[in-house]
């Protein structure tokens, strides 16, 4: 099978080992083209597994199945895989970009700190294992994440990570909420004359900041009803101390000791925010669930990018 008859079909999976070797092949030739095709066929490959192991997990009566039935619902996944796969903004784009790092390509996404260097260009191309993994660790997705969200999170995970492990707060409930909070980046605070505040956590500047202040028209909610007002917020001098204050505010603050504790669910640590008065949106806990969720599926899917 050449590339022009795996790129000229839209129902083509390459699950088999000479059709896998023949996409590496291809994309070896470190075109656009190749690589967003290759992209696509690991993307439906992961789209398989996943309803595979999806079925696995389902309980069956046997006496239904058959051989004959099992390998008629191979097809229609393998179908299926096909169809869910190369949407824009997608796990595909994420490979794509990966790809094309990897390859001396000039994608222009956001620095990754944590990449890895010195890798091949495919690895273990011919194997979907790691797609497995992901797929059976994962749900399936309730919105397909954009490339802003996935950009968002890609810059700004190492740093999370860093103050993960000296606060024990996940580094996926911080970059959920610095992107719900700043709107994956798009309205981020900035100050007088437009230089980056680096607060992507909407933390005020009270009595006691001393540090740096930017002053910006911001929405609050009184009594349910949404009403701007002028606030001031605090600055930093980079996005890492922006995580490491926001990390020291919820640890060693009183109000927040509750929510602090709650790191072993996204959904109860939200709802302790919202009691205990982070925000004035009366849906923020819902909105930053959302958040964190969107922002634990792209980590996993960058993962299982740069294993490939």
């Amino acid at each position: 099978m050449s590339y022009g008859q795996i790129s000229s079909s839209n129902n083509t999976l390459a699950a088999d080992a000479g059709s896998l070797s023949q996409l590496k092949l291809a994309a070896g030739q470190n075109t656009p083209a190749a690589i967003k095709e290759a992209a696509k066929q690991f993307e439906s490959l992961f789209m398989r597994e996943l309803m595979k192991s999806m079925r696995e997990a389902t309980m069956k009566s046997g006496m239904l199945e058959s051989s004959g039935g099992d390998l008629g619902t191979d097809l229609l996944d393998q179908q299926f895989a096909v169809q869910m796969s190369g949407q824009p903004g997608g796990l595909s784009d994420l490979i794509a970009a990966q790809l094309t790092r990897q390859m001396g390509g000039t994608e222009p996404v956001a620095a990754d700190a944590t990449k890895k260097t010195g890798a091949s260009s495919f690895g273990a191309l011919g194997k979907a294992s790691a797609l497995a993994a992901y797929g059976a660790n994962s749900v399936a997705p309730r919105s397909t994440p954009t490339m802003s969200q996935s950009q968002f999170v890609q810059h700004h995970t190492a740093a999370a990570i860093k103050v993960e492990k000296s606060t024990g707060i996940p580094a996926s409930y911080m970059v959920g909420q610095a992107g719900h909070e700043t709107g994956w980046g798009r309205h981020e605070i900035k100050m007088k004359g437009g230089a980056p505040s680096y607060n992507l956590f909407g933390i005020k500047a009270g009595a006691g900041w001393t540090g740096k202040v930017a002053e910006v028209s911001t929405t609050e909610f009184v009594n349910g009803v949404a009403k701007k007002t002028m606030a001031k917020f605090r600055a930093y001098d980079s996005y890492e101390a922006s995580f490491q204050d926001y990390a020291r505010l919820i640890t060693q603050t009183p109000r927040y000791a509750q929510a602090s504790q709650q790191t072993g669910s996204a959904h109860a640590f939200a709802s302790g925010l919202q009691k205990a008065g982070y925000a004035t949106d009366p849906h923020y806990a819902a909105k930053l669930s959302r958040a964190i969720d969107t922002t634990q599926r792209l980590q996993r899917a960058q993962v299982v990018a740069q294993n490939i």
